[in-house]
């Protein structure tokens, strides 16, 4: 996560641009008269949202695991609903999510 990241977050849809990946590129362009966020905000909201990405792992860990949609409508028409939850619930017992 970075500076733009945490901008984004923090003031979604205001207008401003970053010369550079420090604070003190941040030009602040905002016509909704929204004030920047300071330099602790975006440190704690880059802090924040990496949490959140690293908590997030065993969700990305999953998708690339899980078979492709059509490999699970076959698994469905051939063994049903029951068939088709074992193969899913193989994938999150591998990847239990925290």
């Amino acid at each position: 996560m970075d500076i733009i990241h945490a901008v984004h977050s923090l003031r979604p849809g205001a207008s401003w641009f970053i010369n550079g990946d420090t604070y003190d590129g941040l030009i602040w362009f905002d016509e909704n008269e929204l004030p920047p966020p300071t330099e602790e905000e975006i440190q704690a909201e880059i802090e924040r949202l990496q949490a959140e990405y690293n908590n997030n792992q065993y969700q990305r860990d999953r998708a690339s695991a899980y078979p492709s949609i059509e490999d699970q409508l076959d698994t469905l028409y051939h063994q049903g609903y029951d068939g088709w939850k074992e193969t899913i619930d193989e994938v999150k017992n591998q990847y239990p999510k925290p």
